[in-house]
């Protein structure tokens, strides 16, 4: 990543950090949806938004979920901080210089080791992308936080909504093998 986009990435997670506690609050489990602009820094040479800004993009999306539900201050209270194991996207629309769009967040689910997270890119309310995201809460002590413990602060969905089966199947064959497991880089 080029300094200059380093820098403005930064410049927009403090930007939705400042402005997130005047925003709307939501619920753990609840759709948050926070508005985005593309600007210069965003393009690639085809001039549209690059590929890799979607999912930094994605990184701001779930921290305004996390700060508006209430939830980053108690995982930061816990020394509590999340991490990305696992994502992918599709592309139905490419965004254009200047235009608005909004990115929308939701919780899916949990499963016995992380957390599911689906994120949409939407302009005027329809679908331009779509993201998945496996995340796990790892402790500033050491050590990963377990879902239980997880769910023991944030609770379960108030909808009885379940993982789909598809989702729990994409993060178990993408998975890596542990950290402190070998994984030596063998192609077939």
């Amino acid at each position: 990543m080029s300094t200059i986009r380093l820098v403005h990435f930064f410049f927009r997670t403090l930007f939705q950090r400042l402005r997130s506690p005047f925003r709307s609050r939501v619920g753990m489990w609840d759709v948050a949806t926070t508005p985005f602009r593309v600007l210069p820094t965003d393009l690639d040479v085809l001039r549209h938004m690059n590929n890799g800004v979607y999912l930094s993009l994605l990184d701001i999306g779930r921290l305004d979920l996390m700060l508006r539900s209430g939830m980053w201050a108690v995982l930061s209270a816990q020394g509590w901080y999340p991490v990305v194991v696992s994502e992918t996207i599709s592309f139905r629309r490419s965004l254009q210089l200047w235009q608005r769009f909004d990115i929308e967040t939701r919780v899916l689910g949990f499963d016995e080791k992380a957390i599911y997270v689906e994120q949409r890119f939407t302009v005027a309310g329809e679908v331009y992308s779509q993201a998945f995201i496996r995340a796990r809460f790892l402790k500033k002590s050491g050590g990963v936080v377990s879902v239980a413990e997880l769910t023991e602060l944030a609770g379960v969905a108030p909808d009885g909504r379940s993982l789909p089966s598809w989702v729990s199947e994409w993060g178990a064959s993408a998975q890596l093998p542990p950290s402190k497991a070998s994984a030596p880089s063998v192609w077939e």
